[in-house]
């Protein structure tokens, strides 16, 4: 959170004092993003051969496949020295970063551009920061997710986030800046509103699981003792283990209720751009059919995992992501 609050006050503060125009990325940007897919292609090339020959825990190995491997890397937690994590770098300090510092940017360019910073990017922008700081304030937390604690370092996650975050993610804004919305006080309010709680929500998704953790199940979850599933499952070491499920409060709802409202978070600050174009709602539409794959990959994984608890836990919580429907 520090690094985070430190990299955002330093750049807006170097173009509140007339020390830097941020607008100058933006003017750049197509360089910077063809700079980024190059030398992000050649980082995970590295990176598929470190695997193979420096491999930075015995958490490695290859499928035998070399599209597989570079894909999906080869390395759960590949590091370059002691201290230095790849995957902490390219997901939060550059991946996640980069979508704060450009969110901005797309602000200060159309402030640039036409004197004034329309209702509609405002909304977009507040969104997008919250989002982000959101995700800054529960960092810990993102340390159990699929993408730190089960997929390794490859092309699909190095690369997304060196490359596909800070162009895809942040699109709704860069098309704002040339074609700016007046939405009006009312109904900004009404988005901003709606983004926020959508935020929130996510937010308390996963801090309610994280408690749930956190306390081995000796907690409230919206006022009353949580119902829960013990899973017994083996390690491929051999050691027998035990996990809690959740199975009430928001993940009562659904196995990964938390991507409702994540999803409808990036639909309100895409929605500020209205229905104009398609464009502003690529990520949305990109974001859908990422998390149902996440959210498949994660069912079976598990139901590998716990096997017969993990049925009986989908008996309890039917419901995949949209309760009542899927």
């Amino acid at each position: 959170m520090a690094a985070y609050a430190v990299t955002l006050i330093t750049y807006i503060s170097l173009w509140w004092f007339g020390i830097f125009n941020p607008a100058i990325v933006y003017d750049h940007l197509g360089e910077i993003l063809s700079t980024l897919i190059f030398g992000s292609l050649v980082f995970c090339v590295l990176l598929y051969i470190k695997g193979h020959i420096a491999p930075s825990s015995t958490d490695s190995g290859s499928s035998g496949n070399i599209i597989v491997d570079f894909y999906w890397g080869m390395e759960l937690y590949p590091r370059i020295g002691k201290h230095f994590d790849i995957k902490v770098f390219t997901n939060c300090r550059f991946g996640m970063m980069s979508w704060a510092v450009l969110a901005v940017t797309y602000c200060i360019k159309q402030h640039e551009e036409y004197g004034r910073v329309s209702d509609s990017m405002l909304v977009n922008t507040i969104l997008m920061l919250v989002y982000v700081t959101k995700f800054f304030w529960w960092e810990a937390g993102y340390w159990n997710t699929m993408d730190i604690a089960h997929d390794r370092a490859g092309f699909y996650i190095c690369w997304g986030c060196l490359v596909w975050v800070p162009s895809i993610y942040t699109s709704p804004g860069m098309y704002l800046v040339k074609q700016p919305v007046n939405l009006g006080l009312q109904l900004a309010l009404y988005i901003l509103v709606a983004g926020l709680l959508c935020i929130y929500i996510n937010y308390d998704c996963d801090r309610q699981r994280q408690e749930f953790r956190r306390t081995n199940g000796k907690c409230t979850v919206w006022g009353k003792t949580p119902s829960k599933i013990v899973a017994a499952y083996t390690t491929t070491s051999g050691e027998k283990k035990t996990s809690l499920l959740l199975t009430s409060g928001w993940w009562g709802l659904a196995r990964h209720f938390h991507y409702v409202p994540e999803i409808l978070a990036a639909f309100f600050w895409s929605v500020p751009a209205l229905f104009n174009h398609f464009i502003p709602y690529f990520y949305v539409i990109f974001l859908i059919i990422l998390l149902l794959d996440r959210a498949k990959r994660d069912d079976d994984r598990c139901k590998a995992k716990y096997g017969k608890y993990w049925k009986l836990y989908c008996e309890k919580v039917p419901y995949r992501v949209i309760p009542g429907i899927y």
